[in-house]
């Protein structure tokens, strides 16, 4: 009883200190209530009371706006509406994971706030949902020592004790903050001490000696255990153990001691690395939780991913593998139960940590009815592509059919599964078609699967034909692989008839590989068939292969015309330019010039040897967007004469003093084997006077510049490109930072100087052209509207890390732009905010960043039908420039192959080109060209 009395007294002096912080914290809170009415009370009120109503109707449309309820909590907190703010909390908690800071202010008000027993509990409740939303010392701290206050009741001591070793266990190994929690215990086992002391000068009783033994004994034990852990200052609480105790410390505790301490000097560099990292430390973290899983402790492991996860809760990944670890290795119920439901509730977009919840339940066996609810859930969390739906779908259905005993003819499992199938086939159709406005389920795999769980496993082969005839229908008849698969279901599971009946469909039908199902229908009726089936099948496919040959031949010749029509297009597009060159040379030239004109045109070639291979060099770099990647196409293929920027005119003087030089310095070609310190520059502007000062100004920040070569015309003018030569390579790729840099108002094109020649397959492509999920492409955008703008107006909805705003060639705005937030779940809720929004009266389009694959034409294949028909050349990576026939003189053109039609209707290349076609002809430079020319 007198222990019990004096740990009252200490729990109540600690009431008291909590309830005076209260009075000071609500007095400040008062007085700051008083200054704000003071200036505007009535109109700040108002104000608030409309974004309060704001914010809460933006939360019934959307009630996964994570920001929205962290602004409506303040709001409500701001104002003092309990009521509210409790519920507001409350709706918050359902959906997300709590952070350390909303938890300690909602708990902190609750506890100032409860005054009777009944209060009490409540505010218990509480502290047990907020220590399994993340593990946080601070949290585990606060409830030991609020639970100090209510010692005094029944079983008081015990339940303090047991909150004690609860939070012991989940923070206690904490290296840095878990000392806390030791101190605190000891420190209310001191208490306790305190008042089982004999009082001076007395004789305890055996009971009062008895009592006082076992309390110096769990105070003894406290310092054992702790010194057995590597935590931080561990030599402090060594020295706090000598002074206290009054024997000497045993060996076995000095033993552990220093193992403890050696274990800590190990983790020493992992701790001071995550000191001294900038958010989020994923990297730290990552080599940390590594450095653990070596040394195989769970306890430790478990809670390095804890400390991760707090504060990175936003990332899948770490979920996940931390998931993965709980499934493999510890396997306990509660606990992996705890993690994958936590893991969705933080990243409820991402579909994989669904799936591993659904298997864990399963694998756990929850109940069904807690299974469907959370799959329910699932559906509901607002995942970011339509395939992601189908995968969830496919993850529920696969966990339905393991619960079916498919001895019995009917179960209801059995028809809880297909109605599921039903269920999952409307719900891709309508659902999800309609909010991405494609389909999520193309080759319906959904019905695929459900037509071969009625064929095997449930012998019912007219509903099995019953869906794959619904999946022909939508779209799919024209494929090979699906009559197969469909042919293979009915030989495993169906007869003869309907096999020969799905392959004479499929010969019919399909429109990719007809040959492939005339084969499998002609060994089908080889092995099975009578006469009348062969003959009928022999004469089908001879048919069916007839049409295709026929459409294909077509469909050459077409394709062959169209290839005439453009060469004949360029051609006349090339005699025009010539014709009006020659005129304009006509009407500026004198008497006498015609010498003049002649030894420029032999200029022209000479230059052409620097100026056409840099161009095909520089031609691998642009941007990977939606829009941009087919204008920057259209621009590069220009380069050779279609959209040329227009050169400005050049005086007589600059054309003689640019002359001269020529005279005096030799022509200087690149020479190949500085490619690794030399960069190409591009699309400079035409204009630049100086361009050797210009550019040795920038691009001396990035090392010591040995030459800058610009290439000019015969006529003295600059071509918008140059050659940069660093003293080191380092230098060289630092300058590749320089890409897309304004100069003079147009964006700088720097890329490596590659012989395309030597390297074919060298491409510079910057951007990536996956699904980026925390990315997002903005169209629409008005051309005045600045990069400051659209940052403003994006970082209403997260942190912006980066913007890019799409600009042509000349550096003028196409009014599309990518806007780069830190998460996924910032860049979802942008979209869902700001798409359809108007600025500067155009309305915007926002979506998540998916750019195409840059689209290059098809190699020849040999054995091809249809490409075995046309006349081919081989044209470059972006297939053939408008104007490439004019640098091509035409005794150098090679004949194409003649294209000639047999008899029976089949096609073959002219004896006479056959077997010069098999051989790739000889690249040649313009330097072969041009010396080829001045022989003529």
């Amino acid at each position: 009883m007198a222990a019990a009395a004096g740990a009252q007294e200490a729990a109540a002096a600690a009431e008291e200190r909590r309830r005076e912080g209260a009075r000071e914290s609500e007095g400040e809170c008062g007085d700051e209530g008083d200054s704000d009415a003071s200036a505007d009370g009535e109109d700040e009120e108002k104000e608030n009371e409309a974004e309060i109503q704001r914010l809460e109707e933006q939360l019934s449309i959307n009630a996964f706006d994570y920001n929205c309820h962290l602004d409506l909590i303040k709001l409500l907190r701001q104002e003092g509406e309990l009521v509210k703010l409790r519920r507001a909390r409350q709706k918050m908690s359902e959906l997300f994971p709590l952070t350390e800071e909303i938890w300690l202010d909602w708990l902190k008000d609750e506890i100032r706030m409860a005054s009777e027993s009944t209060d009490r509990e409540k505010v218990y409740e509480l502290f047990e949902r907020a220590v399994k939303d993340y593990i946080c010392p601070e949290i585990w701290l606060e409830y030991a020592q609020y639970s100090i206050g209510g010692i005094g009741q029944e079983g008081g001591i015990e339940k303090v004790r047991s909150i004690f070793e609860r939070a012991l266990t989940a923070v206690g190994l904490h290296v840095t903050k878990g000392t806390a929690i030791w101190e605190a215990y000891r420190e209310f086992e001191n208490a306790i001490l305190e008042t089982v002391q004999p009082a001076a000068g007395s004789i305890p009783s055996p009971e009062q000696q008895q009592t006082l033994c076992a309390q110096l004994e769990k105070i003894h034990m406290l310092f054992r255990r702790q010194l057995g852990i590597p935590l931080l200052d561990m030599e402090t609480t060594y020295a706090e153990y000598e002074e206290w105790s009054e024997d000497p410390i045993p060996e076995a505790v000095i033993k552990n001691y220093k193992k403890a301490l050696q274990q800590m000097e190990k983790n020493k560099p992992y701790e001071e690395a995550l000191l001294v990292a900038e958010t989020p430390k994923l990297a730290e973290y990552q080599a940390y939780i590594d450095f653990e899983m070596k040394a195989g402790d769970p306890a430790r492991i478990q809670l390095i991913y804890e400390r991760a996860l707090a504060e990175n809760c936003l990332v899948p990944d770490l979920w996940a593998r931390y998931n993965q670890y709980l499934d493999r290795q510890l396997k306990v119920k509660e606990l992996v139960l705890s993690a994958h439901d936590r893991a969705v509730r933080n990243c409820p977009w991402t579909v994989g940590l669904w799936n591993r919840y659904l298997l864990a339940m399963e694998r756990h066996r929850v109940d069904h009815q807690i299974v469907s609810e959370n799959f329910e859930k699932a559906l509901n969390a607002g995942f970011i592509q339509a395939t992601d739906y189908v995968e969830i779908w496919q993850a529920y259905l696969d966990y339905l059919r393991r619960r079916v005993d498919f001895t019995q003819d009917s179960s209801k499992e059995l028809e809880e599964l297909r109605s599921a199938f039903a269920r999952a086939v409307e719900y891709l159709k309508q659902e999800v078609e309609e909010r991405f406005s494609e389909s999520g389920d193309p080759s319906c795999t959904i019905m695929q699967n459900w037509a071969r769980i009625e064929a095997r496993l449930c012998n019912n082969m007219q509903k099995a034909r019953e869906l794959w005839d619904s999946i022909m229908t939508k779209g799919n008849a024209k494929y090979a692989n699906m009559w197969l698969e469909y042919y293979n279901l009915e030989r495993a599971h169906g007869d003869t008839q309907h096999c020969r009946k799905a392959l004479h469909r499929a010969v019919q039908c399909t429109s990719d590989y007809p040959e492939h199902v005339c084969e499998v229908l002609l060994s089908l009726e080889r092995i099975e068939g009578t006469l009348e089936d062969w003959d009928a099948a022999v004469q089908k496919t001879e048919n069916r292969l007839a049409r295709v040959n026929e459409q294909r031949v077509k469909a050459a010749e077409k394709e062959a015309a169209l290839v005439k029509q453009e060469e004949e297009k360029a051609e006349q597009r090339k005699q025009a330019r010539a014709e009006k060159k020659a005129s304009k040379k006509a009407k500026k030239m004198k008497p006498g010039d015609k010498r003049k004109v002649e030894d420029d045109d032999d200029g022209e070639w000479g230059q052409e040897e620097e100026a056409e291979q840099p161009s095909k060099r520089h031609k691998g770099d642009g941007d990977s967007t939606h829009v941009e990647e087919v204008e920057d196409m259209e621009i590069e293929t220009g380069l050779f004469g279609r959209s040329t920027p227009a050169r400005p005119a050049v005086s007589s003087k600059q054309k003689e003093k640019a002359a001269a030089s020529r005279k005096e310095a030799p022509r200087v070609l690149h020479d190949s084997a500085k490619d690794n310190v030399t960069v190409f520059v591009s699309n400079l502007s035409y204009s630049m006077e100086d361009p050797e000062v210009k550019l040795k100004e920038l691009f001396e920040s990035c090392g010591e510049v040995v030459e800058i070569r610009p290439i000019f015309s015969n006529r003295g003018t600059f071509r918008g490109y140059c050659y940069v030569e660093f003293i080191d390579e380092k230098s060289a790729l630092q300058a590749l930072g320089l890409d897309r840099r304004i100069v003079e108002g147009r964006p700088m094109f720097v890329s490596p100087c590659v012989d395309k020649n030597k390297n074919p397959d060298f491409k510079v492509f910057r951007y990536s052209t996956a699904l980026e999920k925390h990315k997002l492409f903005i169209s629409g955008l008005p051309f005045s509207c600045t990069k400051e703008e659209l940052e403003e107006m994006c970082k209403a909805h997260g942190n912006v890390k980066d913007i890019r705003l799409v600009t042509n060639r000349a550096g003028k705005p196409k009014g599309l732009a990518y806007v780069e937030y830190e998460n996924e779940v910032q860049a979802s809720q942008a979209v869902l905010k700001m798409d359809g929004l108007t600025i500067k009266e155009n309305v915007i389009k926002v979506a998540i960043s998916n750019p195409p694959l840059r689209k290059f034409p098809d190699k020849p294949e040999a054995g091809r039908t249809s490409q075995s028909m046309v006349p081919r050349q081989i044209y470059g990576a972006r297939g053939k420039g408008r104007t490439q026939l004019s640098m091509v003189p035409r005794a150098l053109q090679r004949q194409s192959n003649l294209v000639t039609k047999t008899e029976n209707g089949m096609v073959q290349n002219s004896p006479a080109t056959s077997s010069a076609s098999t051989e790739e002809p000889k690249k040649m430079s313009n330097a072969d060209f041009a010396r080829m020319l001045l022989e003529k």
